[in-house]
């Protein structure tokens, strides 16, 4: 194993490969204001003080914001495997150029064809970012080397919450300037910037980079066992299905989605009705949860490949170590927030940044863990991950609603805040025991596996 590294030399300097991590982080940034921005566009596009503005009820508000999702679920499974078949880059360069340009639709929309013309623009923009996880996953890994996975993926998914903070924190500023139409232009325009830049500079795989260093080229290949022009293999699934270390990563994922979704869709009202502060007016705030998520996410990366380049641990016990910081830290954050005194704004801010910040840890989790198991068929695992956590994304505002009757009651929020902390600490549980990041025998196909691809890490 030692000769192994010191013949796989990282090249010095950066490399082409660090361009793809920079281009697929302003995927993630893009992908994510657009998949927020409704959010909180909706709140000025329903201002009676606004000249232009919609009658829109609280049920057709709340219908707008969820018709994302339903065009969300459907592409999930499918688009792992269009990943592996047509290539990672063709399929998000369609997710952010479709979402930019019903983005810049979106104000003509509203005005011609009212709430029911927004929906569809809405479930088409769900639909196509459907292929954003399984094809990033997919692109991580072709792009990304084991000895730099822990850094540069969590760059690419840190987008994400950027992409978040960002939208909240401009938005406000952007309406108040230019009306909420400017909300939907500025994204519409970041989007189609990065399209161009992605087609003349992304690549789907080192392989097809006319830009790569044969050095850099090579270094990928060893470090990710991988060899020159590589078929499509057919995805032996029931194998997949019935990986019993892919399902603790689902249901891991599952957790996390819970805890999140339920912070993401109720804090604003918890914050108005038991603590007096209304989050959605107040961008910069409701944003710094998603600022420290982001920001925590970079030392948590550097910390995984410092731990596994000195060896320190095993590739495994480091996943379950930043899954368990991921998750059952927010468990631990939502009972002290569940707890907080009433009036005490500070201390409840406090708790909730803690609760959303150091959720950060999942991207060096069960995410990894899926590209471990299965690098060859890591889009098609994460689009079985993703289809169910975003099931449960959907449920969890729902379950949420049914507990709390009463708005102003911390003791009916307790309840929601329990059940989320539960939630973290049993599948967090579960991935503990069942996990593994051994690259399983059926990644390789039976007939061409090579002998490199079988040395251990």
């Amino acid at each position: 194993m030692g000769n192994e590294k010191i013949e796989n030399v990282r090249p010095k300097g950066l490399g082409v490969r660090h361009a793809q991590t920079f281009l697929l982080f302003l995927a993630m940034l893009f992908a994510f204001s657009m998949r927020v921005n409704m959010s909180m566009a909706i709140v000025d596009m329903t201002n009676p003080e606004r000249e232009e503005h919609f009658d829109w009820s609280h049920s057709v508000q709340s219908m707008i914001l969820s018709s994302f999702f339903w065009g969300y679920i459907i592409l999930q499974l499918p688009a792992g495997e269009l990943a592996r078949h047509v290539g990672g880059k063709i399929l998000m360069t369609i997710a952010v150029s479709v979402n930019s340009l019903l983005s810049l639709l979106m104000p003509l929309a509203a005005k011609h064809g009212g709430w029911q013309l927004v929906c569809a623009c809405r479930v088409l923009q769900g639909l196509t970012q459907g292929f954003v996880y399984p094809t990033m996953h997919h692109l991580v890994s072709q792009w990304i080397p084991l000895e730099e996975n822990g850094l540069l993926a969590t760059i690419i998914y840190a987008g994400a919450q950027l992409g978040i903070a960002f939208q909240l924190i401009i938005s406000g500023f952007i309406a108040a300037a230019w009306g909420w139409q400017a909300i939907f232009y500025t994204n519409a325009v970041l989007g189609l910037s990065w399209t161009v830049a992605y087609v003349l500079l992304g690549s789907a795989s080192p392989e097809q980079s006319e830009i790569i260093s044969n050095e850099e080229l090579k270094y990928i290949q060893r470090s990710l066992g991988r060899v020159d022009n590589q078929k499509c293999q057919p995805a032996p699934w029931s194998k997949i299905v019935t990986c019993l270390p892919l399902w603790a990563a689902v249901i891991s994922h599952c957790g996390q989605n819970w805890g999140f979704f339920t912070l993401m869709t109720e804090m604003p009202t918890y914050m108005a009705k038991v603590l007096g502060v209304n989050l959605k007016n107040n961008g910069v705030l409701s944003s710094l949860p998603y600022l420290a998520m982001f920001l925590l996410s970079f030392p948590m990366g550097m910390m995984t490949d410092i731990i596994l380049g000195h060896g320190w641990i095993s590739t495994s016990n480091t996943r379950r170590l930043f899954n368990t910081i991921g998750l059952w830290g927010p468990a631990i954050a939502l009972l002290g927030l569940s707890y907080t005194p009433e009036g005490n704004t500070l201390l409840a801010v406090i708790m909730l940044t803690l609760s959303v910040g150091v959720n950060a840890g999942q991207y060096a989790g069960y995410m990894l863990v899926i590209i471990d198991l299965a690098p060859n068929f890591s889009g098609s695992m994460m689009g079985i991950s993703n289809f169910f956590a975003n099931i449960i994304s959907i449920i969890a505002p729902l379950v949420c609603g049914f507990i709390v009757q009463d708005e102003t009651d911390p003791a009916e929020w307790r309840k929601v805040f329990f059940l989320a902390s539960g939630v973290y600490f049993i599948t967090n549980l579960f991935f503990l025991i069942f996990m593994t990041s051994k690259k399983q025998p059926w990644n390789e196909h039976e007939k061409e596996t090579d002998i490199e691809m079988k040395s251990p890490k």
